[in-house]
């Protein structure tokens, strides 16, 4: 079945009432996507970590376990980190989601497919690592239906949504890595 989603519209709609969820996204078009639906002290942008948005966010989950965080990253980070989904399932953080925004494409290296193009089933791989809820959303119906499971349902979650494979202009969150470190810091624990 062909991807009928587009990237953005889904990033705006998993955010449109993000209340004080914690989000961390992945190197490249995710970063992207989430700086255009809204930029936020809560978002926790990642510039050069391939591959460790969901560890970022297991480590934020653990240490604040009051707290909702969600993971978005592109399906060429994910494979590029399935231990993290291993690690994820020993630990079964309940306040954690991790949404694969698949376009089954290497966005930032020139659009060369990925092996989710060639059959790799990422939901399979976070089922057997031991994700309570886990799915495979290709349809706009079913993006309004997440809200529930990121903001309240006991996780861990895991998410694949296929999009349109398409080349976005790029948003661009703030380039500092210090004072994204310390605006996030900030929003999450207050002025210290």
């Amino acid at each position: 079945m062909k991807a009928t989603l587009r990237r953005r519209e889904v990033v705006k709609s998993l955010l449109s009432d993000r209340k004080k969820l914690l989000v961390v996204s992945g190197l490249g078009s995710t970063t992207w996507d989430i700086t255009a639906a809204g930029d936020s002290p809560l978002n926790f942008p990642t510039w050069g970590a391939m591959g460790q948005a969901a560890m970022i966010g297991l480590g934020l989950a653990l240490a604040q376990p009051k707290r909702r965080v969600l993971v978005i990253t592109g399906d060429g980070e994910m494979l590029m980190g399935l231990g993290a989904l291993a690690t994820i399932g020993v630990q079964q953080p309940k306040n954690l989601t991790v949404v694969v925004i698949d376009n089954e494409r290497y966005g930032e290296t020139g659009m060369q497919t990925t092996h989710t193009a060639n059959g790799i089933d990422l939901v399979g791989v976070a089922k057997a690592c031991g994700f309570k809820n886990f799915s495979l959303i290709r349809k706009t119906g079913e993006i309004k239906k997440l809200e529930t499971l990121i903001h309240k349902t006991a996780g861990p979650n895991f998410l694949q949504i296929k999009v349109i494979a398409e080349k976005l202009p790029l948003v661009l969150p703030p380039q500092d890595g210090v004072l994204l470190k310390a605006r996030f810091r900030r929003a999450l624990l207050g002025a210290s």
